[in-house]
C-alpha cells in the first residue's frame, strides 16, 4: 500500500523551519512552557546547579595528541562558546595545566558577527617527524547545525590563513592529502547532493585553486547517502580510500591507486572495514562465506591487505560473539590490537599482538572490571600509548594512561558532583512480549522497598546498532537521584548491546520490538514494586523520541510523564525531511509497501482524541538539519487541536544537540527535569 501523500496534513506549514508563521506558533509555545516551567520555585536554582557541573573547573579536558603538543577544546562560564587550546603531555599531567590557546570562539563571534560552534579540527602530519604541526581545517557551525564551514589555521604562527583553503557552510568536509591538497566533499551546487542531502561527489582540490576547478574523482548516485575520501599518511603504507555510502550498513571501499584507478575492497557492503598499516580487519554484520567456511554475523576477521587485494583469502579470526557477548570496538595501536567486547552489557579489553602469525589475545592490565571503559590510542602511528576513560553511573569519570599490555596508571580524575552515598546500581532483565530477555541497569537507593511509590525515569534508545552503557551523569544524579529519584537505563533491541543481531531484530517491520521491550521494562519496574504507572516518566531524544513517542500512543496506561527530545514522530514524510532519506535502511520506505507497517509506528498518526495519554514535554532545534524540527512542533499541534496535556519548548540554537553552549545546555536539561518533578515527584525537582 502506498503512503497517501495526498493526504490532507493541516499541519505542513510548520515544516517551513524558519517560517514567520511558524515561528510565531513557536515563541507561543515557548512561552507558555516558560511559565510553566521556569517561574517554578527552584527552577532557577536547578539550571544553576546543572551549568555549574557542565562548566566545573576540575572536570577532565580531554585531548587529543599531535606532535609534542595535546589539544583541547574547553567551554566554562566565561568561554560559553569555547576555547580551542594546547599544552605538553607533561603539563597535562598537572593539576592545573597552564593552556596556550589557539582559537577563542567567543572572541572570533563577536569579532565576524558569527555565532559559530565549535564542529572539530583535522590536522596534517608533518612529513618529517622534526617538523612541527602547522596546517589544520577547523570546521565551524552556524548555531550547532550539521553545515559547516571549513577554514584553514596555522598552528605555528597561530593565526587563521590567509587565502587557505575555505570550504563554504554546507554539509561536508574536507580532508588532508598533503600540505597543498586535500580531499573535499560538499555542496558545488545543482545535482551535487544527495536525496539525503548529503554529498553525492567527491573532488580533489590543490592549493591555490578555485573550488570550481577541483578534479572529481568519484561520484555517487542521488540516492545514495553519501560519498568520501581519506588519505592515510602512516609511513610506509601511504594510501587513499574512497567511500560510497549507498545507505546505511551499506557502504562500498575502495582504494584509489595512483592512477586514480579505484579498486573496490571485496568484502559485504554491510561490514565494517578498516585498513591499518598492513592488515584489513572486517566486523561482519551479516554471515559471510569464504572458501567454505560460513564465518557469522558479529565476528571480526582479519587479512594481509596486499594479499587480499591480490586475491588471497587467508581470514584469521579474532573474534566470535556469543548469546551475550558482542564486539563493541576496536582500537589499533603501532603493534597491537585492542577489543573491547561486551558482556551482558559489560566492558572486557583483550590486547592482541600478531607474532608468528597467532593473535592470541591477553587482558589489558589495569583495565577495570566494571563500568564502562573507553580506548583509544594516543598516536597510533608511533607507540602503543592508550587513553582509557573509565566510568560508571556513580563513579566519577577517570582517565588512565599506559602502554598497551602494561600497567595503567590514574591521569585524571573527574570531581564527585553529586552525593551518591547510598546509591547502587543494579543489573535485571525484563521479559518481552515473545520471550526475550531485556537488560536493564537501575541506580536507586540501597535496599530500596518495594512499594510501588518510587518515582522512576526510564531512558531508551533503541536505534541504528548504538548501546547505551554505564556512564557518570551528574545532572541526572542533582536533579534527579539526590531529589529520591529512580533512574532506569533499558537495552533494548535495536541498540547494540549485543551486536548485529540486536539491532538487527527490531529493524524496519520488527521496530515494534523495541517498543515491546521497553514496555516490558515498564511493566518489570512496576511488577517488582519499584514505582507505579503515575510514578513512571520516561526521556529518550532522537530516535528515542520515536521510542517514548510510540510509547505514549501505545502504552499510556504505564506512564505518568514523556520527555520527548529532537524526535522522529511523522513516519509517513520523515525521509522528505532533511536527512530522514538516510534513514531508510532503519525504518523502511513511506513511498511504497512499507507504510503498511510505518504507519503503526508512526505516532503523529496513532494520536488518538479520545485516549487519556500521560502529560507531554516536547523539545527540539530550530537549528536542527537532521531531524526536522516540524516533527515535534506538528506532534504538539495535532495534540493541542485533539485537547491532549503537552507543553513545548523550542531553542533556536543547537543543532541536534539541542543546546550550543553551556548555559542552553543547562537551560534544556533544567526544563526537562523541573516537568519531570512535577509530574512525578509532586513538585519541584
Amino acid at each position: 500500500m502506498a503512503a497517501p501523500h495526498d493526504e490532507h496534513d493541516p499541519h505542513l506549514w510548520l515544516e517551513e523551519v524558519e517560517g514567520e508563521r511558524a515561528l510565531a506558533w513557536v515563541k507561543e509555545r515557548n512561552a507558555e512552557s516558560q511559565a510553566q516551567l521556569t517561574d517554578s520555585p527552584g527552577f532557577a536554582e536547578l539550571r544553576d546547579d546543572l551549568q555549574a557541573i557542565l562548566e566545573a573547573d576540575d572536570r577532565i579536558p580531554f585531548v587529543v595528541k599531535r606532535g609534542e603538543h595535546v589539544y583541547n577544546f574547553w567551554q566554562d562560564r566565561d568561554h560559553p562558546r569555547g576555547l580551542w587550546r594546547r599544552t605538553t603531555l607533561t603539563e597535562y599531567r598537572k593539576a592545573r595545566p597552564e593552556w596556550e590557546v589557539l582559537v577563542d570562539l567567543d572572541a572570533l563571534n563577536a569579532e565576524e558577527g558569527e555565532n559559530w560552534v565549535w564542529h572539530g579540527a583535522h590536522c596534517l602530519r608533518p612529513e618529517s617527524p622534526d617538523a612541527p604541526w602547522r596546517h589544520c581545517l577547523v570546521s565551524l557551525s552556524r548555531g550547532g547545525a550539521d553545515a559547516d564551514v571549513t577554514r584553514e589555521f596555522d598552528l605555528v604562527e597561530k593565526r587563521w590563513v590567509e587565502a587557505g583553503f575555505f570550504r563554504p557552510e554546507a554539509k561536508g568536509s574536507l580532508g588532508w592529502i598533503d600540505r597543498d591538497n586535500v580531499y573535499v566533499q560538499t555542496d558545488f551546487g545543482q545535482g551535487s547532493m544527495t536525496s539525503s542531502g548529503y554529498p553525492r561527489i567527491v573532488k580533489q582540490w590543490r592549493r591555490g585553486t578555485p573550488l570550481t576547478e577541483a578534479e572529481t574523482i568519484f561520484e555517487g548516485e542521488p540516492g545514495d547517502m553519501a560519498v568520501g575520501a581519506g588519505h592515510d599518511s602512516t609511513p610506509g603504507f601511504e594510501r587513499d580510500f574512497v567511500s560510497r555510502a549507498r545507505a546505511f550498513y551499506d557502504n562500498e571501499l575502495y582504494l584509489r591507486e595512483a592512477d586514480g584507478h579505484l579498486r573496490r575492497i571485496e568484502v559485504p557492503n554491510s561490514a565494517h572495514k578498516q585498513v591499518h598499516r598492513e592488515w584489513l580487519i572486517v566486523e561482519l554484520r551479516e554471515p559471510w562465506e569464504v572458501n567454505g567456511t560460513t564465518h557469522p554475523a558479529g565476528a571480526l576477521l582479519i587479512a594481509d591487505f596486499d594479499a587480499f587485494m591480490a586475491g588471497e583469502r587467508d581470514l584469521r579470526v579474532l573474534f566470535t560473539p556469543t548469546e551475550r557477548t558482542s564486539l563493541s570496538d576496536v582500537t589499533w595501536t603501532r603493534r597491537h590490537l585492542i577489543l573491547t567486547v561486551l558482556d551482558e552489557v559489560k566492558h572486557r579489553l583483550f590486547v592482541l599482538t600478531p607474532e608468528a602469525g597467532q593473535w592470541q589475545p591477553e587482558p589489558l592490565e589495569g583495565a577495570p572490571t566494571l563500568g564502562s571503559v573507553s580506548v583509544s590510542a594516543v598516536d597510533d602511528e608511533e607507540s602503543d600509548d592508550v587513553f582509557l576513560i573509565v566510568s560508571d553511573y556513580l563513579t566519577p569519570t577517570t582517565l588512565l594512561h599506559g602502554r598497551a599490555g602494561e600497567a595503567l596508571e590514574k591521569l585524571k580524575q573527574a570531581p564527585a558532583l553529586f552525593d551518591a552515598e547510598g546509591l547502587e546500581v543494579t543489573q535485571h532483565f525484563a521479559t518481552s512480549e515473545d520471550g526475550t530477555p531485556v537488560p536493564y541497569f537501575q541506580v536507586a537507593r540501597r535496599g530500596l522497598e518495594p512499594n510501588g511509590e518510587h518515582s522512576t525515569l526510564l531512558y531508551g534508545y533503541g536505534g541504528f546498532e548504538v548501546p547505551l552503557l554505564p556512564g557518570y551523569s551528574p545532572g541526572v544524579g542533582r536533579a534527579w537521584l539526590i531529589q529520591g529519584g529512580v533512574y532506569v537505563v533499558a537495552n533494548i533491541r535495536g541498540g547494540g548491546e549485543y551486536g548485529p543481531r540486536w539491532h538487527q531484530a527490531a529493524l524496519r517491520e520488527k521496530r515494534h520490538k523495541a517498543f515491546e521491550d521497553f514496555a516490558a521494562v515498564a511493566e518489570d519496574l512496576i511488577e517488582r514494586g519499584v514505582t507505579s504507572p503515575q510514578r513512571l516518566g520516561i526521556q529518550g531524544g532522537s530516535n528515542g523520541g520515536l521510542l517514548v513517542g510510540n510509547m505514549l500512543t501505545r502504552y499510556p496506561q504505564l506512564l505518568g510523564a514523556v520527555v520527548c527530545q529532537v524526535p522522529l514522530l511523522d513516519m509517513r514524510r520523515y525521509h522528505l525531511l532533511l536527512a530522514g532519506a538516510s534513514w531508510m535502511a532503519e525504518y523502511g520506505d513511506p513511498e511504497g509497501d512499507d507504510w503498511e507497517f510505518l504507519r503503526d509506528v508512526s505516532p503523529y498518526h496513532n494520536l488518538d482524541p479520545t485516549a487519556d495519554y500521560p502529560p507531554l514535554l516536547l523539545m527540539t532545534s530550530t537549528r536542527d538539519d537532521r531531524v526536522h524540527p516540524g516533527h515535534a512542533r506538528k506532534m504538539m499541534a495535532r495534540m493541542r487541536e485533539q485537547g491532549h496535556e503537552a507543553i513545548y519548548y523550542e531553542n533556536i540554537e543547537g543543532g541536534h544537540g539541542g543546546a550550543a553552549d553551556n548555559p542552553q545546555r543547562a537551560h534544556m536539561q533544567a526544563l526537562a527535569f523541573a516537568f519531570l518533578g512535577q509530574q512525578l515527584l509532586g513538585e519541584q525537582a
